[in-house]
């Protein structure tokens, strides 16, 4: 997987195309979820596209999982981790390990080490724990689909 960073004025028309498209196939058809994706929190956030080297799909290097890192100050006090998106097809292949890694790193590197956060679906706990997260909240419903909030402690 190839991992770029990338703030909302740098996504081309193409990878906003596919941002917004993983998003929507996942969270919307795919869990039949009838949640409004695009959120207004998208312009001040960075983002996070991991692409497979070897799939072009379209004549494009095919988007197989994206995040987004919202900044402590947009987020409160620690930065946020949301909208973690794998295809399907790149499952259980340790694509998903990475690409929060990857978001980790970066939290570091431009905010220092500090408390991140993010809201999981309640079926993916046992993979955000193994990251390092810890749930922080009572489960809850999130257009459908049951939510637990977690944050991972600074260092």
């Amino acid at each position: 997987m190839e991992m770029i960073w990338r703030s909302f004025d740098e996504l081309s028309r193409d990878q906003l195309y596919e941002v917004l498209r993983i998003r929507s196939d996942i969270f919307v058809v795919e869990q039949k979820s009838p949640c409004c994706d695009v959120d207004g929190l998208d312009r001040e956030a960075l983002h996070l596209l991991a692409y497979d080297h070897d799939s072009v799909h379209g004549g494009a290097r095919a988007l197989a999982g994206y995040l987004r890192l919202l900044p402590p100050i947009m987020a409160g006090p620690a930065p946020v981790l949301g909208r973690i998106a794998i295809r399907q097809a790149y499952r259980g292949q340790g694509h998903g390990q990475a690409l929060v890694h990857e978001a980790l790193v970066e939290v570091t590197r431009r905010f220092r080490p500090q408390a991140v956060k993010l809201s999981a679906q309640s079926h993916l706990c046992d993979f955000y724990e193994r990251l390092g997260f810890q749930a922080n909240s009572l489960p809850y419903d999130d257009h459908g689909i049951p939510h637990v909030d977690m944050i991972r402690p600074a260092g």
